[in-house]
């Protein structure tokens, strides 16, 4: 494999970039978007040729890249990629220029483009690197770094009540942020290194001379950090009024993308690092999976704004990812791992369109819709195949890593799995009463000056709602770039990995 250092190339071109867009006159907003849109495709290009030439049945991680970074606590720049990462780089990396894209001519942005397209992608900076560190100091450093670049667009690009909601959304994270890095420093302390393989290994060996009660202890550092960032039942309750307050665009980065971390952060520290403690404390885990799973899609029908309503719906999706994370089989994480890729495309197509729709209409109330599809077909109809994917329908991309999750669990958890599939019927009866009371009936006063989409929204809905249908008819590509890696994790965490027969699964 080349040496060419392909991961840094990776998260420095944002940061290039978003460098470049604060150079630009402030007196040319458009120049700055330009920039930032070249930069984020450019990103693009470098992590589909990462994907690309990632082999599924190579070395574990790949594309490393070593190098000494602080000598005195031995931290080292140490990256590295497994298919679980890949596939959550490709995720950020296709998201970041539809985003840009969308909030193009957002007024809330105004002569401050400069700013808001530099904050944009620097989270995403942050997040490529946060998918790639393969030393536990550098991952924290960075998994906390992004909080700033986020607290900012909220605060600085939001509604009537952003900066309660930023302010709420800091707190919260940074709460976690703290707890998670006394779990790292006393993972150092008794280990006497940040490297993440081999502290991996001698866990999974056995050989990491801590005692139980206090492996136990540092699991939950890492664990409540990646709980509040997912978001998990009950830490979660940052995250409705912070995606309300947002713009479209940002609410999307924020839980398509950064909320991404937390999760794929249960999967490569706390299960591989802590084993012992992933398998005592999985049926609380799962307990609390299942109760965000229902307890989202109750408030979920239960709302009355659009953009909550929608947000609602994460949590729940939320829960069904860390279920099949903590159902540890191969099925269960397999399904987790496509699940964030689904849910990071499904979630941007709903919200985004949500989005255009209010931008028309200036309200988020339900009740002041009606009749939309009679002024907007496309947009309905776009409107409805993102809400079904959402609701997981046969043939779009969610239902197969619902499927997945589903399955996995049974084998474990039978009436964790029994009640998780409920939601299937609650989120049928939000995403169709949601489409009933917007888009058809009788079309009101007000509404009729709503447009269809315009072909820059086209542009960046056409992508999404492809996505849906071609991972949805076809997801084996995605698969077997995901399998291998899950089925290491696995291994190290269980030694009777189950398949849906109940049989062991791949050793």
């Amino acid at each position: 494999m080349s040496s060419f250092p392909w991961l840094t190339t990776l998260w420095v071109l944002p940061i290039i970039g978003a460098a470049a867009a604060l150079a630009m006159p402030k007196a040319r907003p458009g120049w700055a978007k330009v920039v930032a849109l070249v930069a984020s495709l450019l990103t693009l290009v470098v992590a589909v040729v990462v994907a690309v030439r990632f082999e599924p049945g190579g070395e574990r991680y790949q594309f490393v890249e070593s190098h000494s970074w602080i000598e005195a606590f031995g931290a080292r720049y140490e990256l590295g990629v497994d298919g679980i990462s890949v596939v959550l780089i490709l995720l950020t990396a296709v998201l970041l220029p539809l985003l840009l894209v969308a909030g193009w001519n957002d007024p809330r942005i105004g002569r401050s483009a400069h700013l808001y397209v530099a904050l944009i992608l620097a989270v995403e900076s942050m997040v490529l690197m946060s998918f790639s560190a393969l030393d536990i100091l550098l991952f924290y450093v960075f998994f906390e770094a992004m909080l700033i670049p986020m607290y900012f667009l909220i605060g600085g690009f939001g509604g009537k009540h952003r900066a309660s909601a930023a302010v709420k959304f800091l707190l919260y994270n940074l709460l976690g942020g703290l707890v998670m890095l006394a779990a790292v420093v006393g993972l150092y302390v008794g280990t006497g290194t940040f490297g993440f393989e081999e502290i991996a290994a001698s866990a999974a060996a056995g050989d990491l001379g801590m005692s139980p009660g206090l492996l136990n202890a540092l699991f939950l550092g890492f664990m409540f950090a990646f709980a509040v960032k997912a978001p998990l039942w009950p830490f979660h309750s940052w995250l409705p009024g912070a995606a309300v307050e947002s713009t479209p665009a940002t609410a999307v980065l924020m839980m398509a993308v950064v909320d991404k971390v937390g999760t794929f952060g249960m999967l490569r520290y706390c299960l591989q690092l802590f084993p012992d403690a992933s398998k005592y404390f999985a049926p609380f885990v799962v307990t609390l999976a299942v109760i965000g799973i229902v307890y989202g899609a109750i408030l979920a029908i239960a709302s009355t704004d659009v953009m909550r309503l929608i947000a609602y719906t994460s949590i729940s999706h939320f829960g069904f990812i860390i279920l099949g994370i903590f159902a540890m089989t191969s099925q269960g994480q397999t399904g987790s791992t496509l699940y964030m890729v689904n849910h990071g495309i499904s979630t941007a197509a709903l919200f985004l369109v949500a989005g255009f729709l209010v931008s028309r209409r200036g309200t988020r109330a339900i009740d002041s819709y009606g009749g939309i599809q009679k002024v907007a077909p496309v947009l309905a109809g776009t409107f409805l195949v993102a809400g079904l994917a959402t609701l997981s329908l046969p043939g779009l991309a969610p239902f197969v890593s619902e499927f997945l999750v589903l399955i996995g669990t049974f084998t474990r958890y039978q009436v964790a799995a029994v009640v998780a599939t409920s939601a299937l019927v609650l989120s049928a009866v939000y995403i169709l009463w949601l489409y009933q009371r917007i888009m058809t009936g009788p079309l009101e006063k007000k509404n009729a000056a709503v447009h269809d989409l315009v072909p820059r929204e086209l542009a960046v809905m056409v992508p999404l709602i492809t996505l849906l249908i071609v991972l949805g008819l076809y997801p084996k590509p995605i698969l077997d770039i995901i399998s291998p890696a899950v089925a290491t994790t696995v291994t190290s965490v269980e030694s009777d990995d189950l398949t849906a027969d109940g049989q062991a699964g791949i050793r």
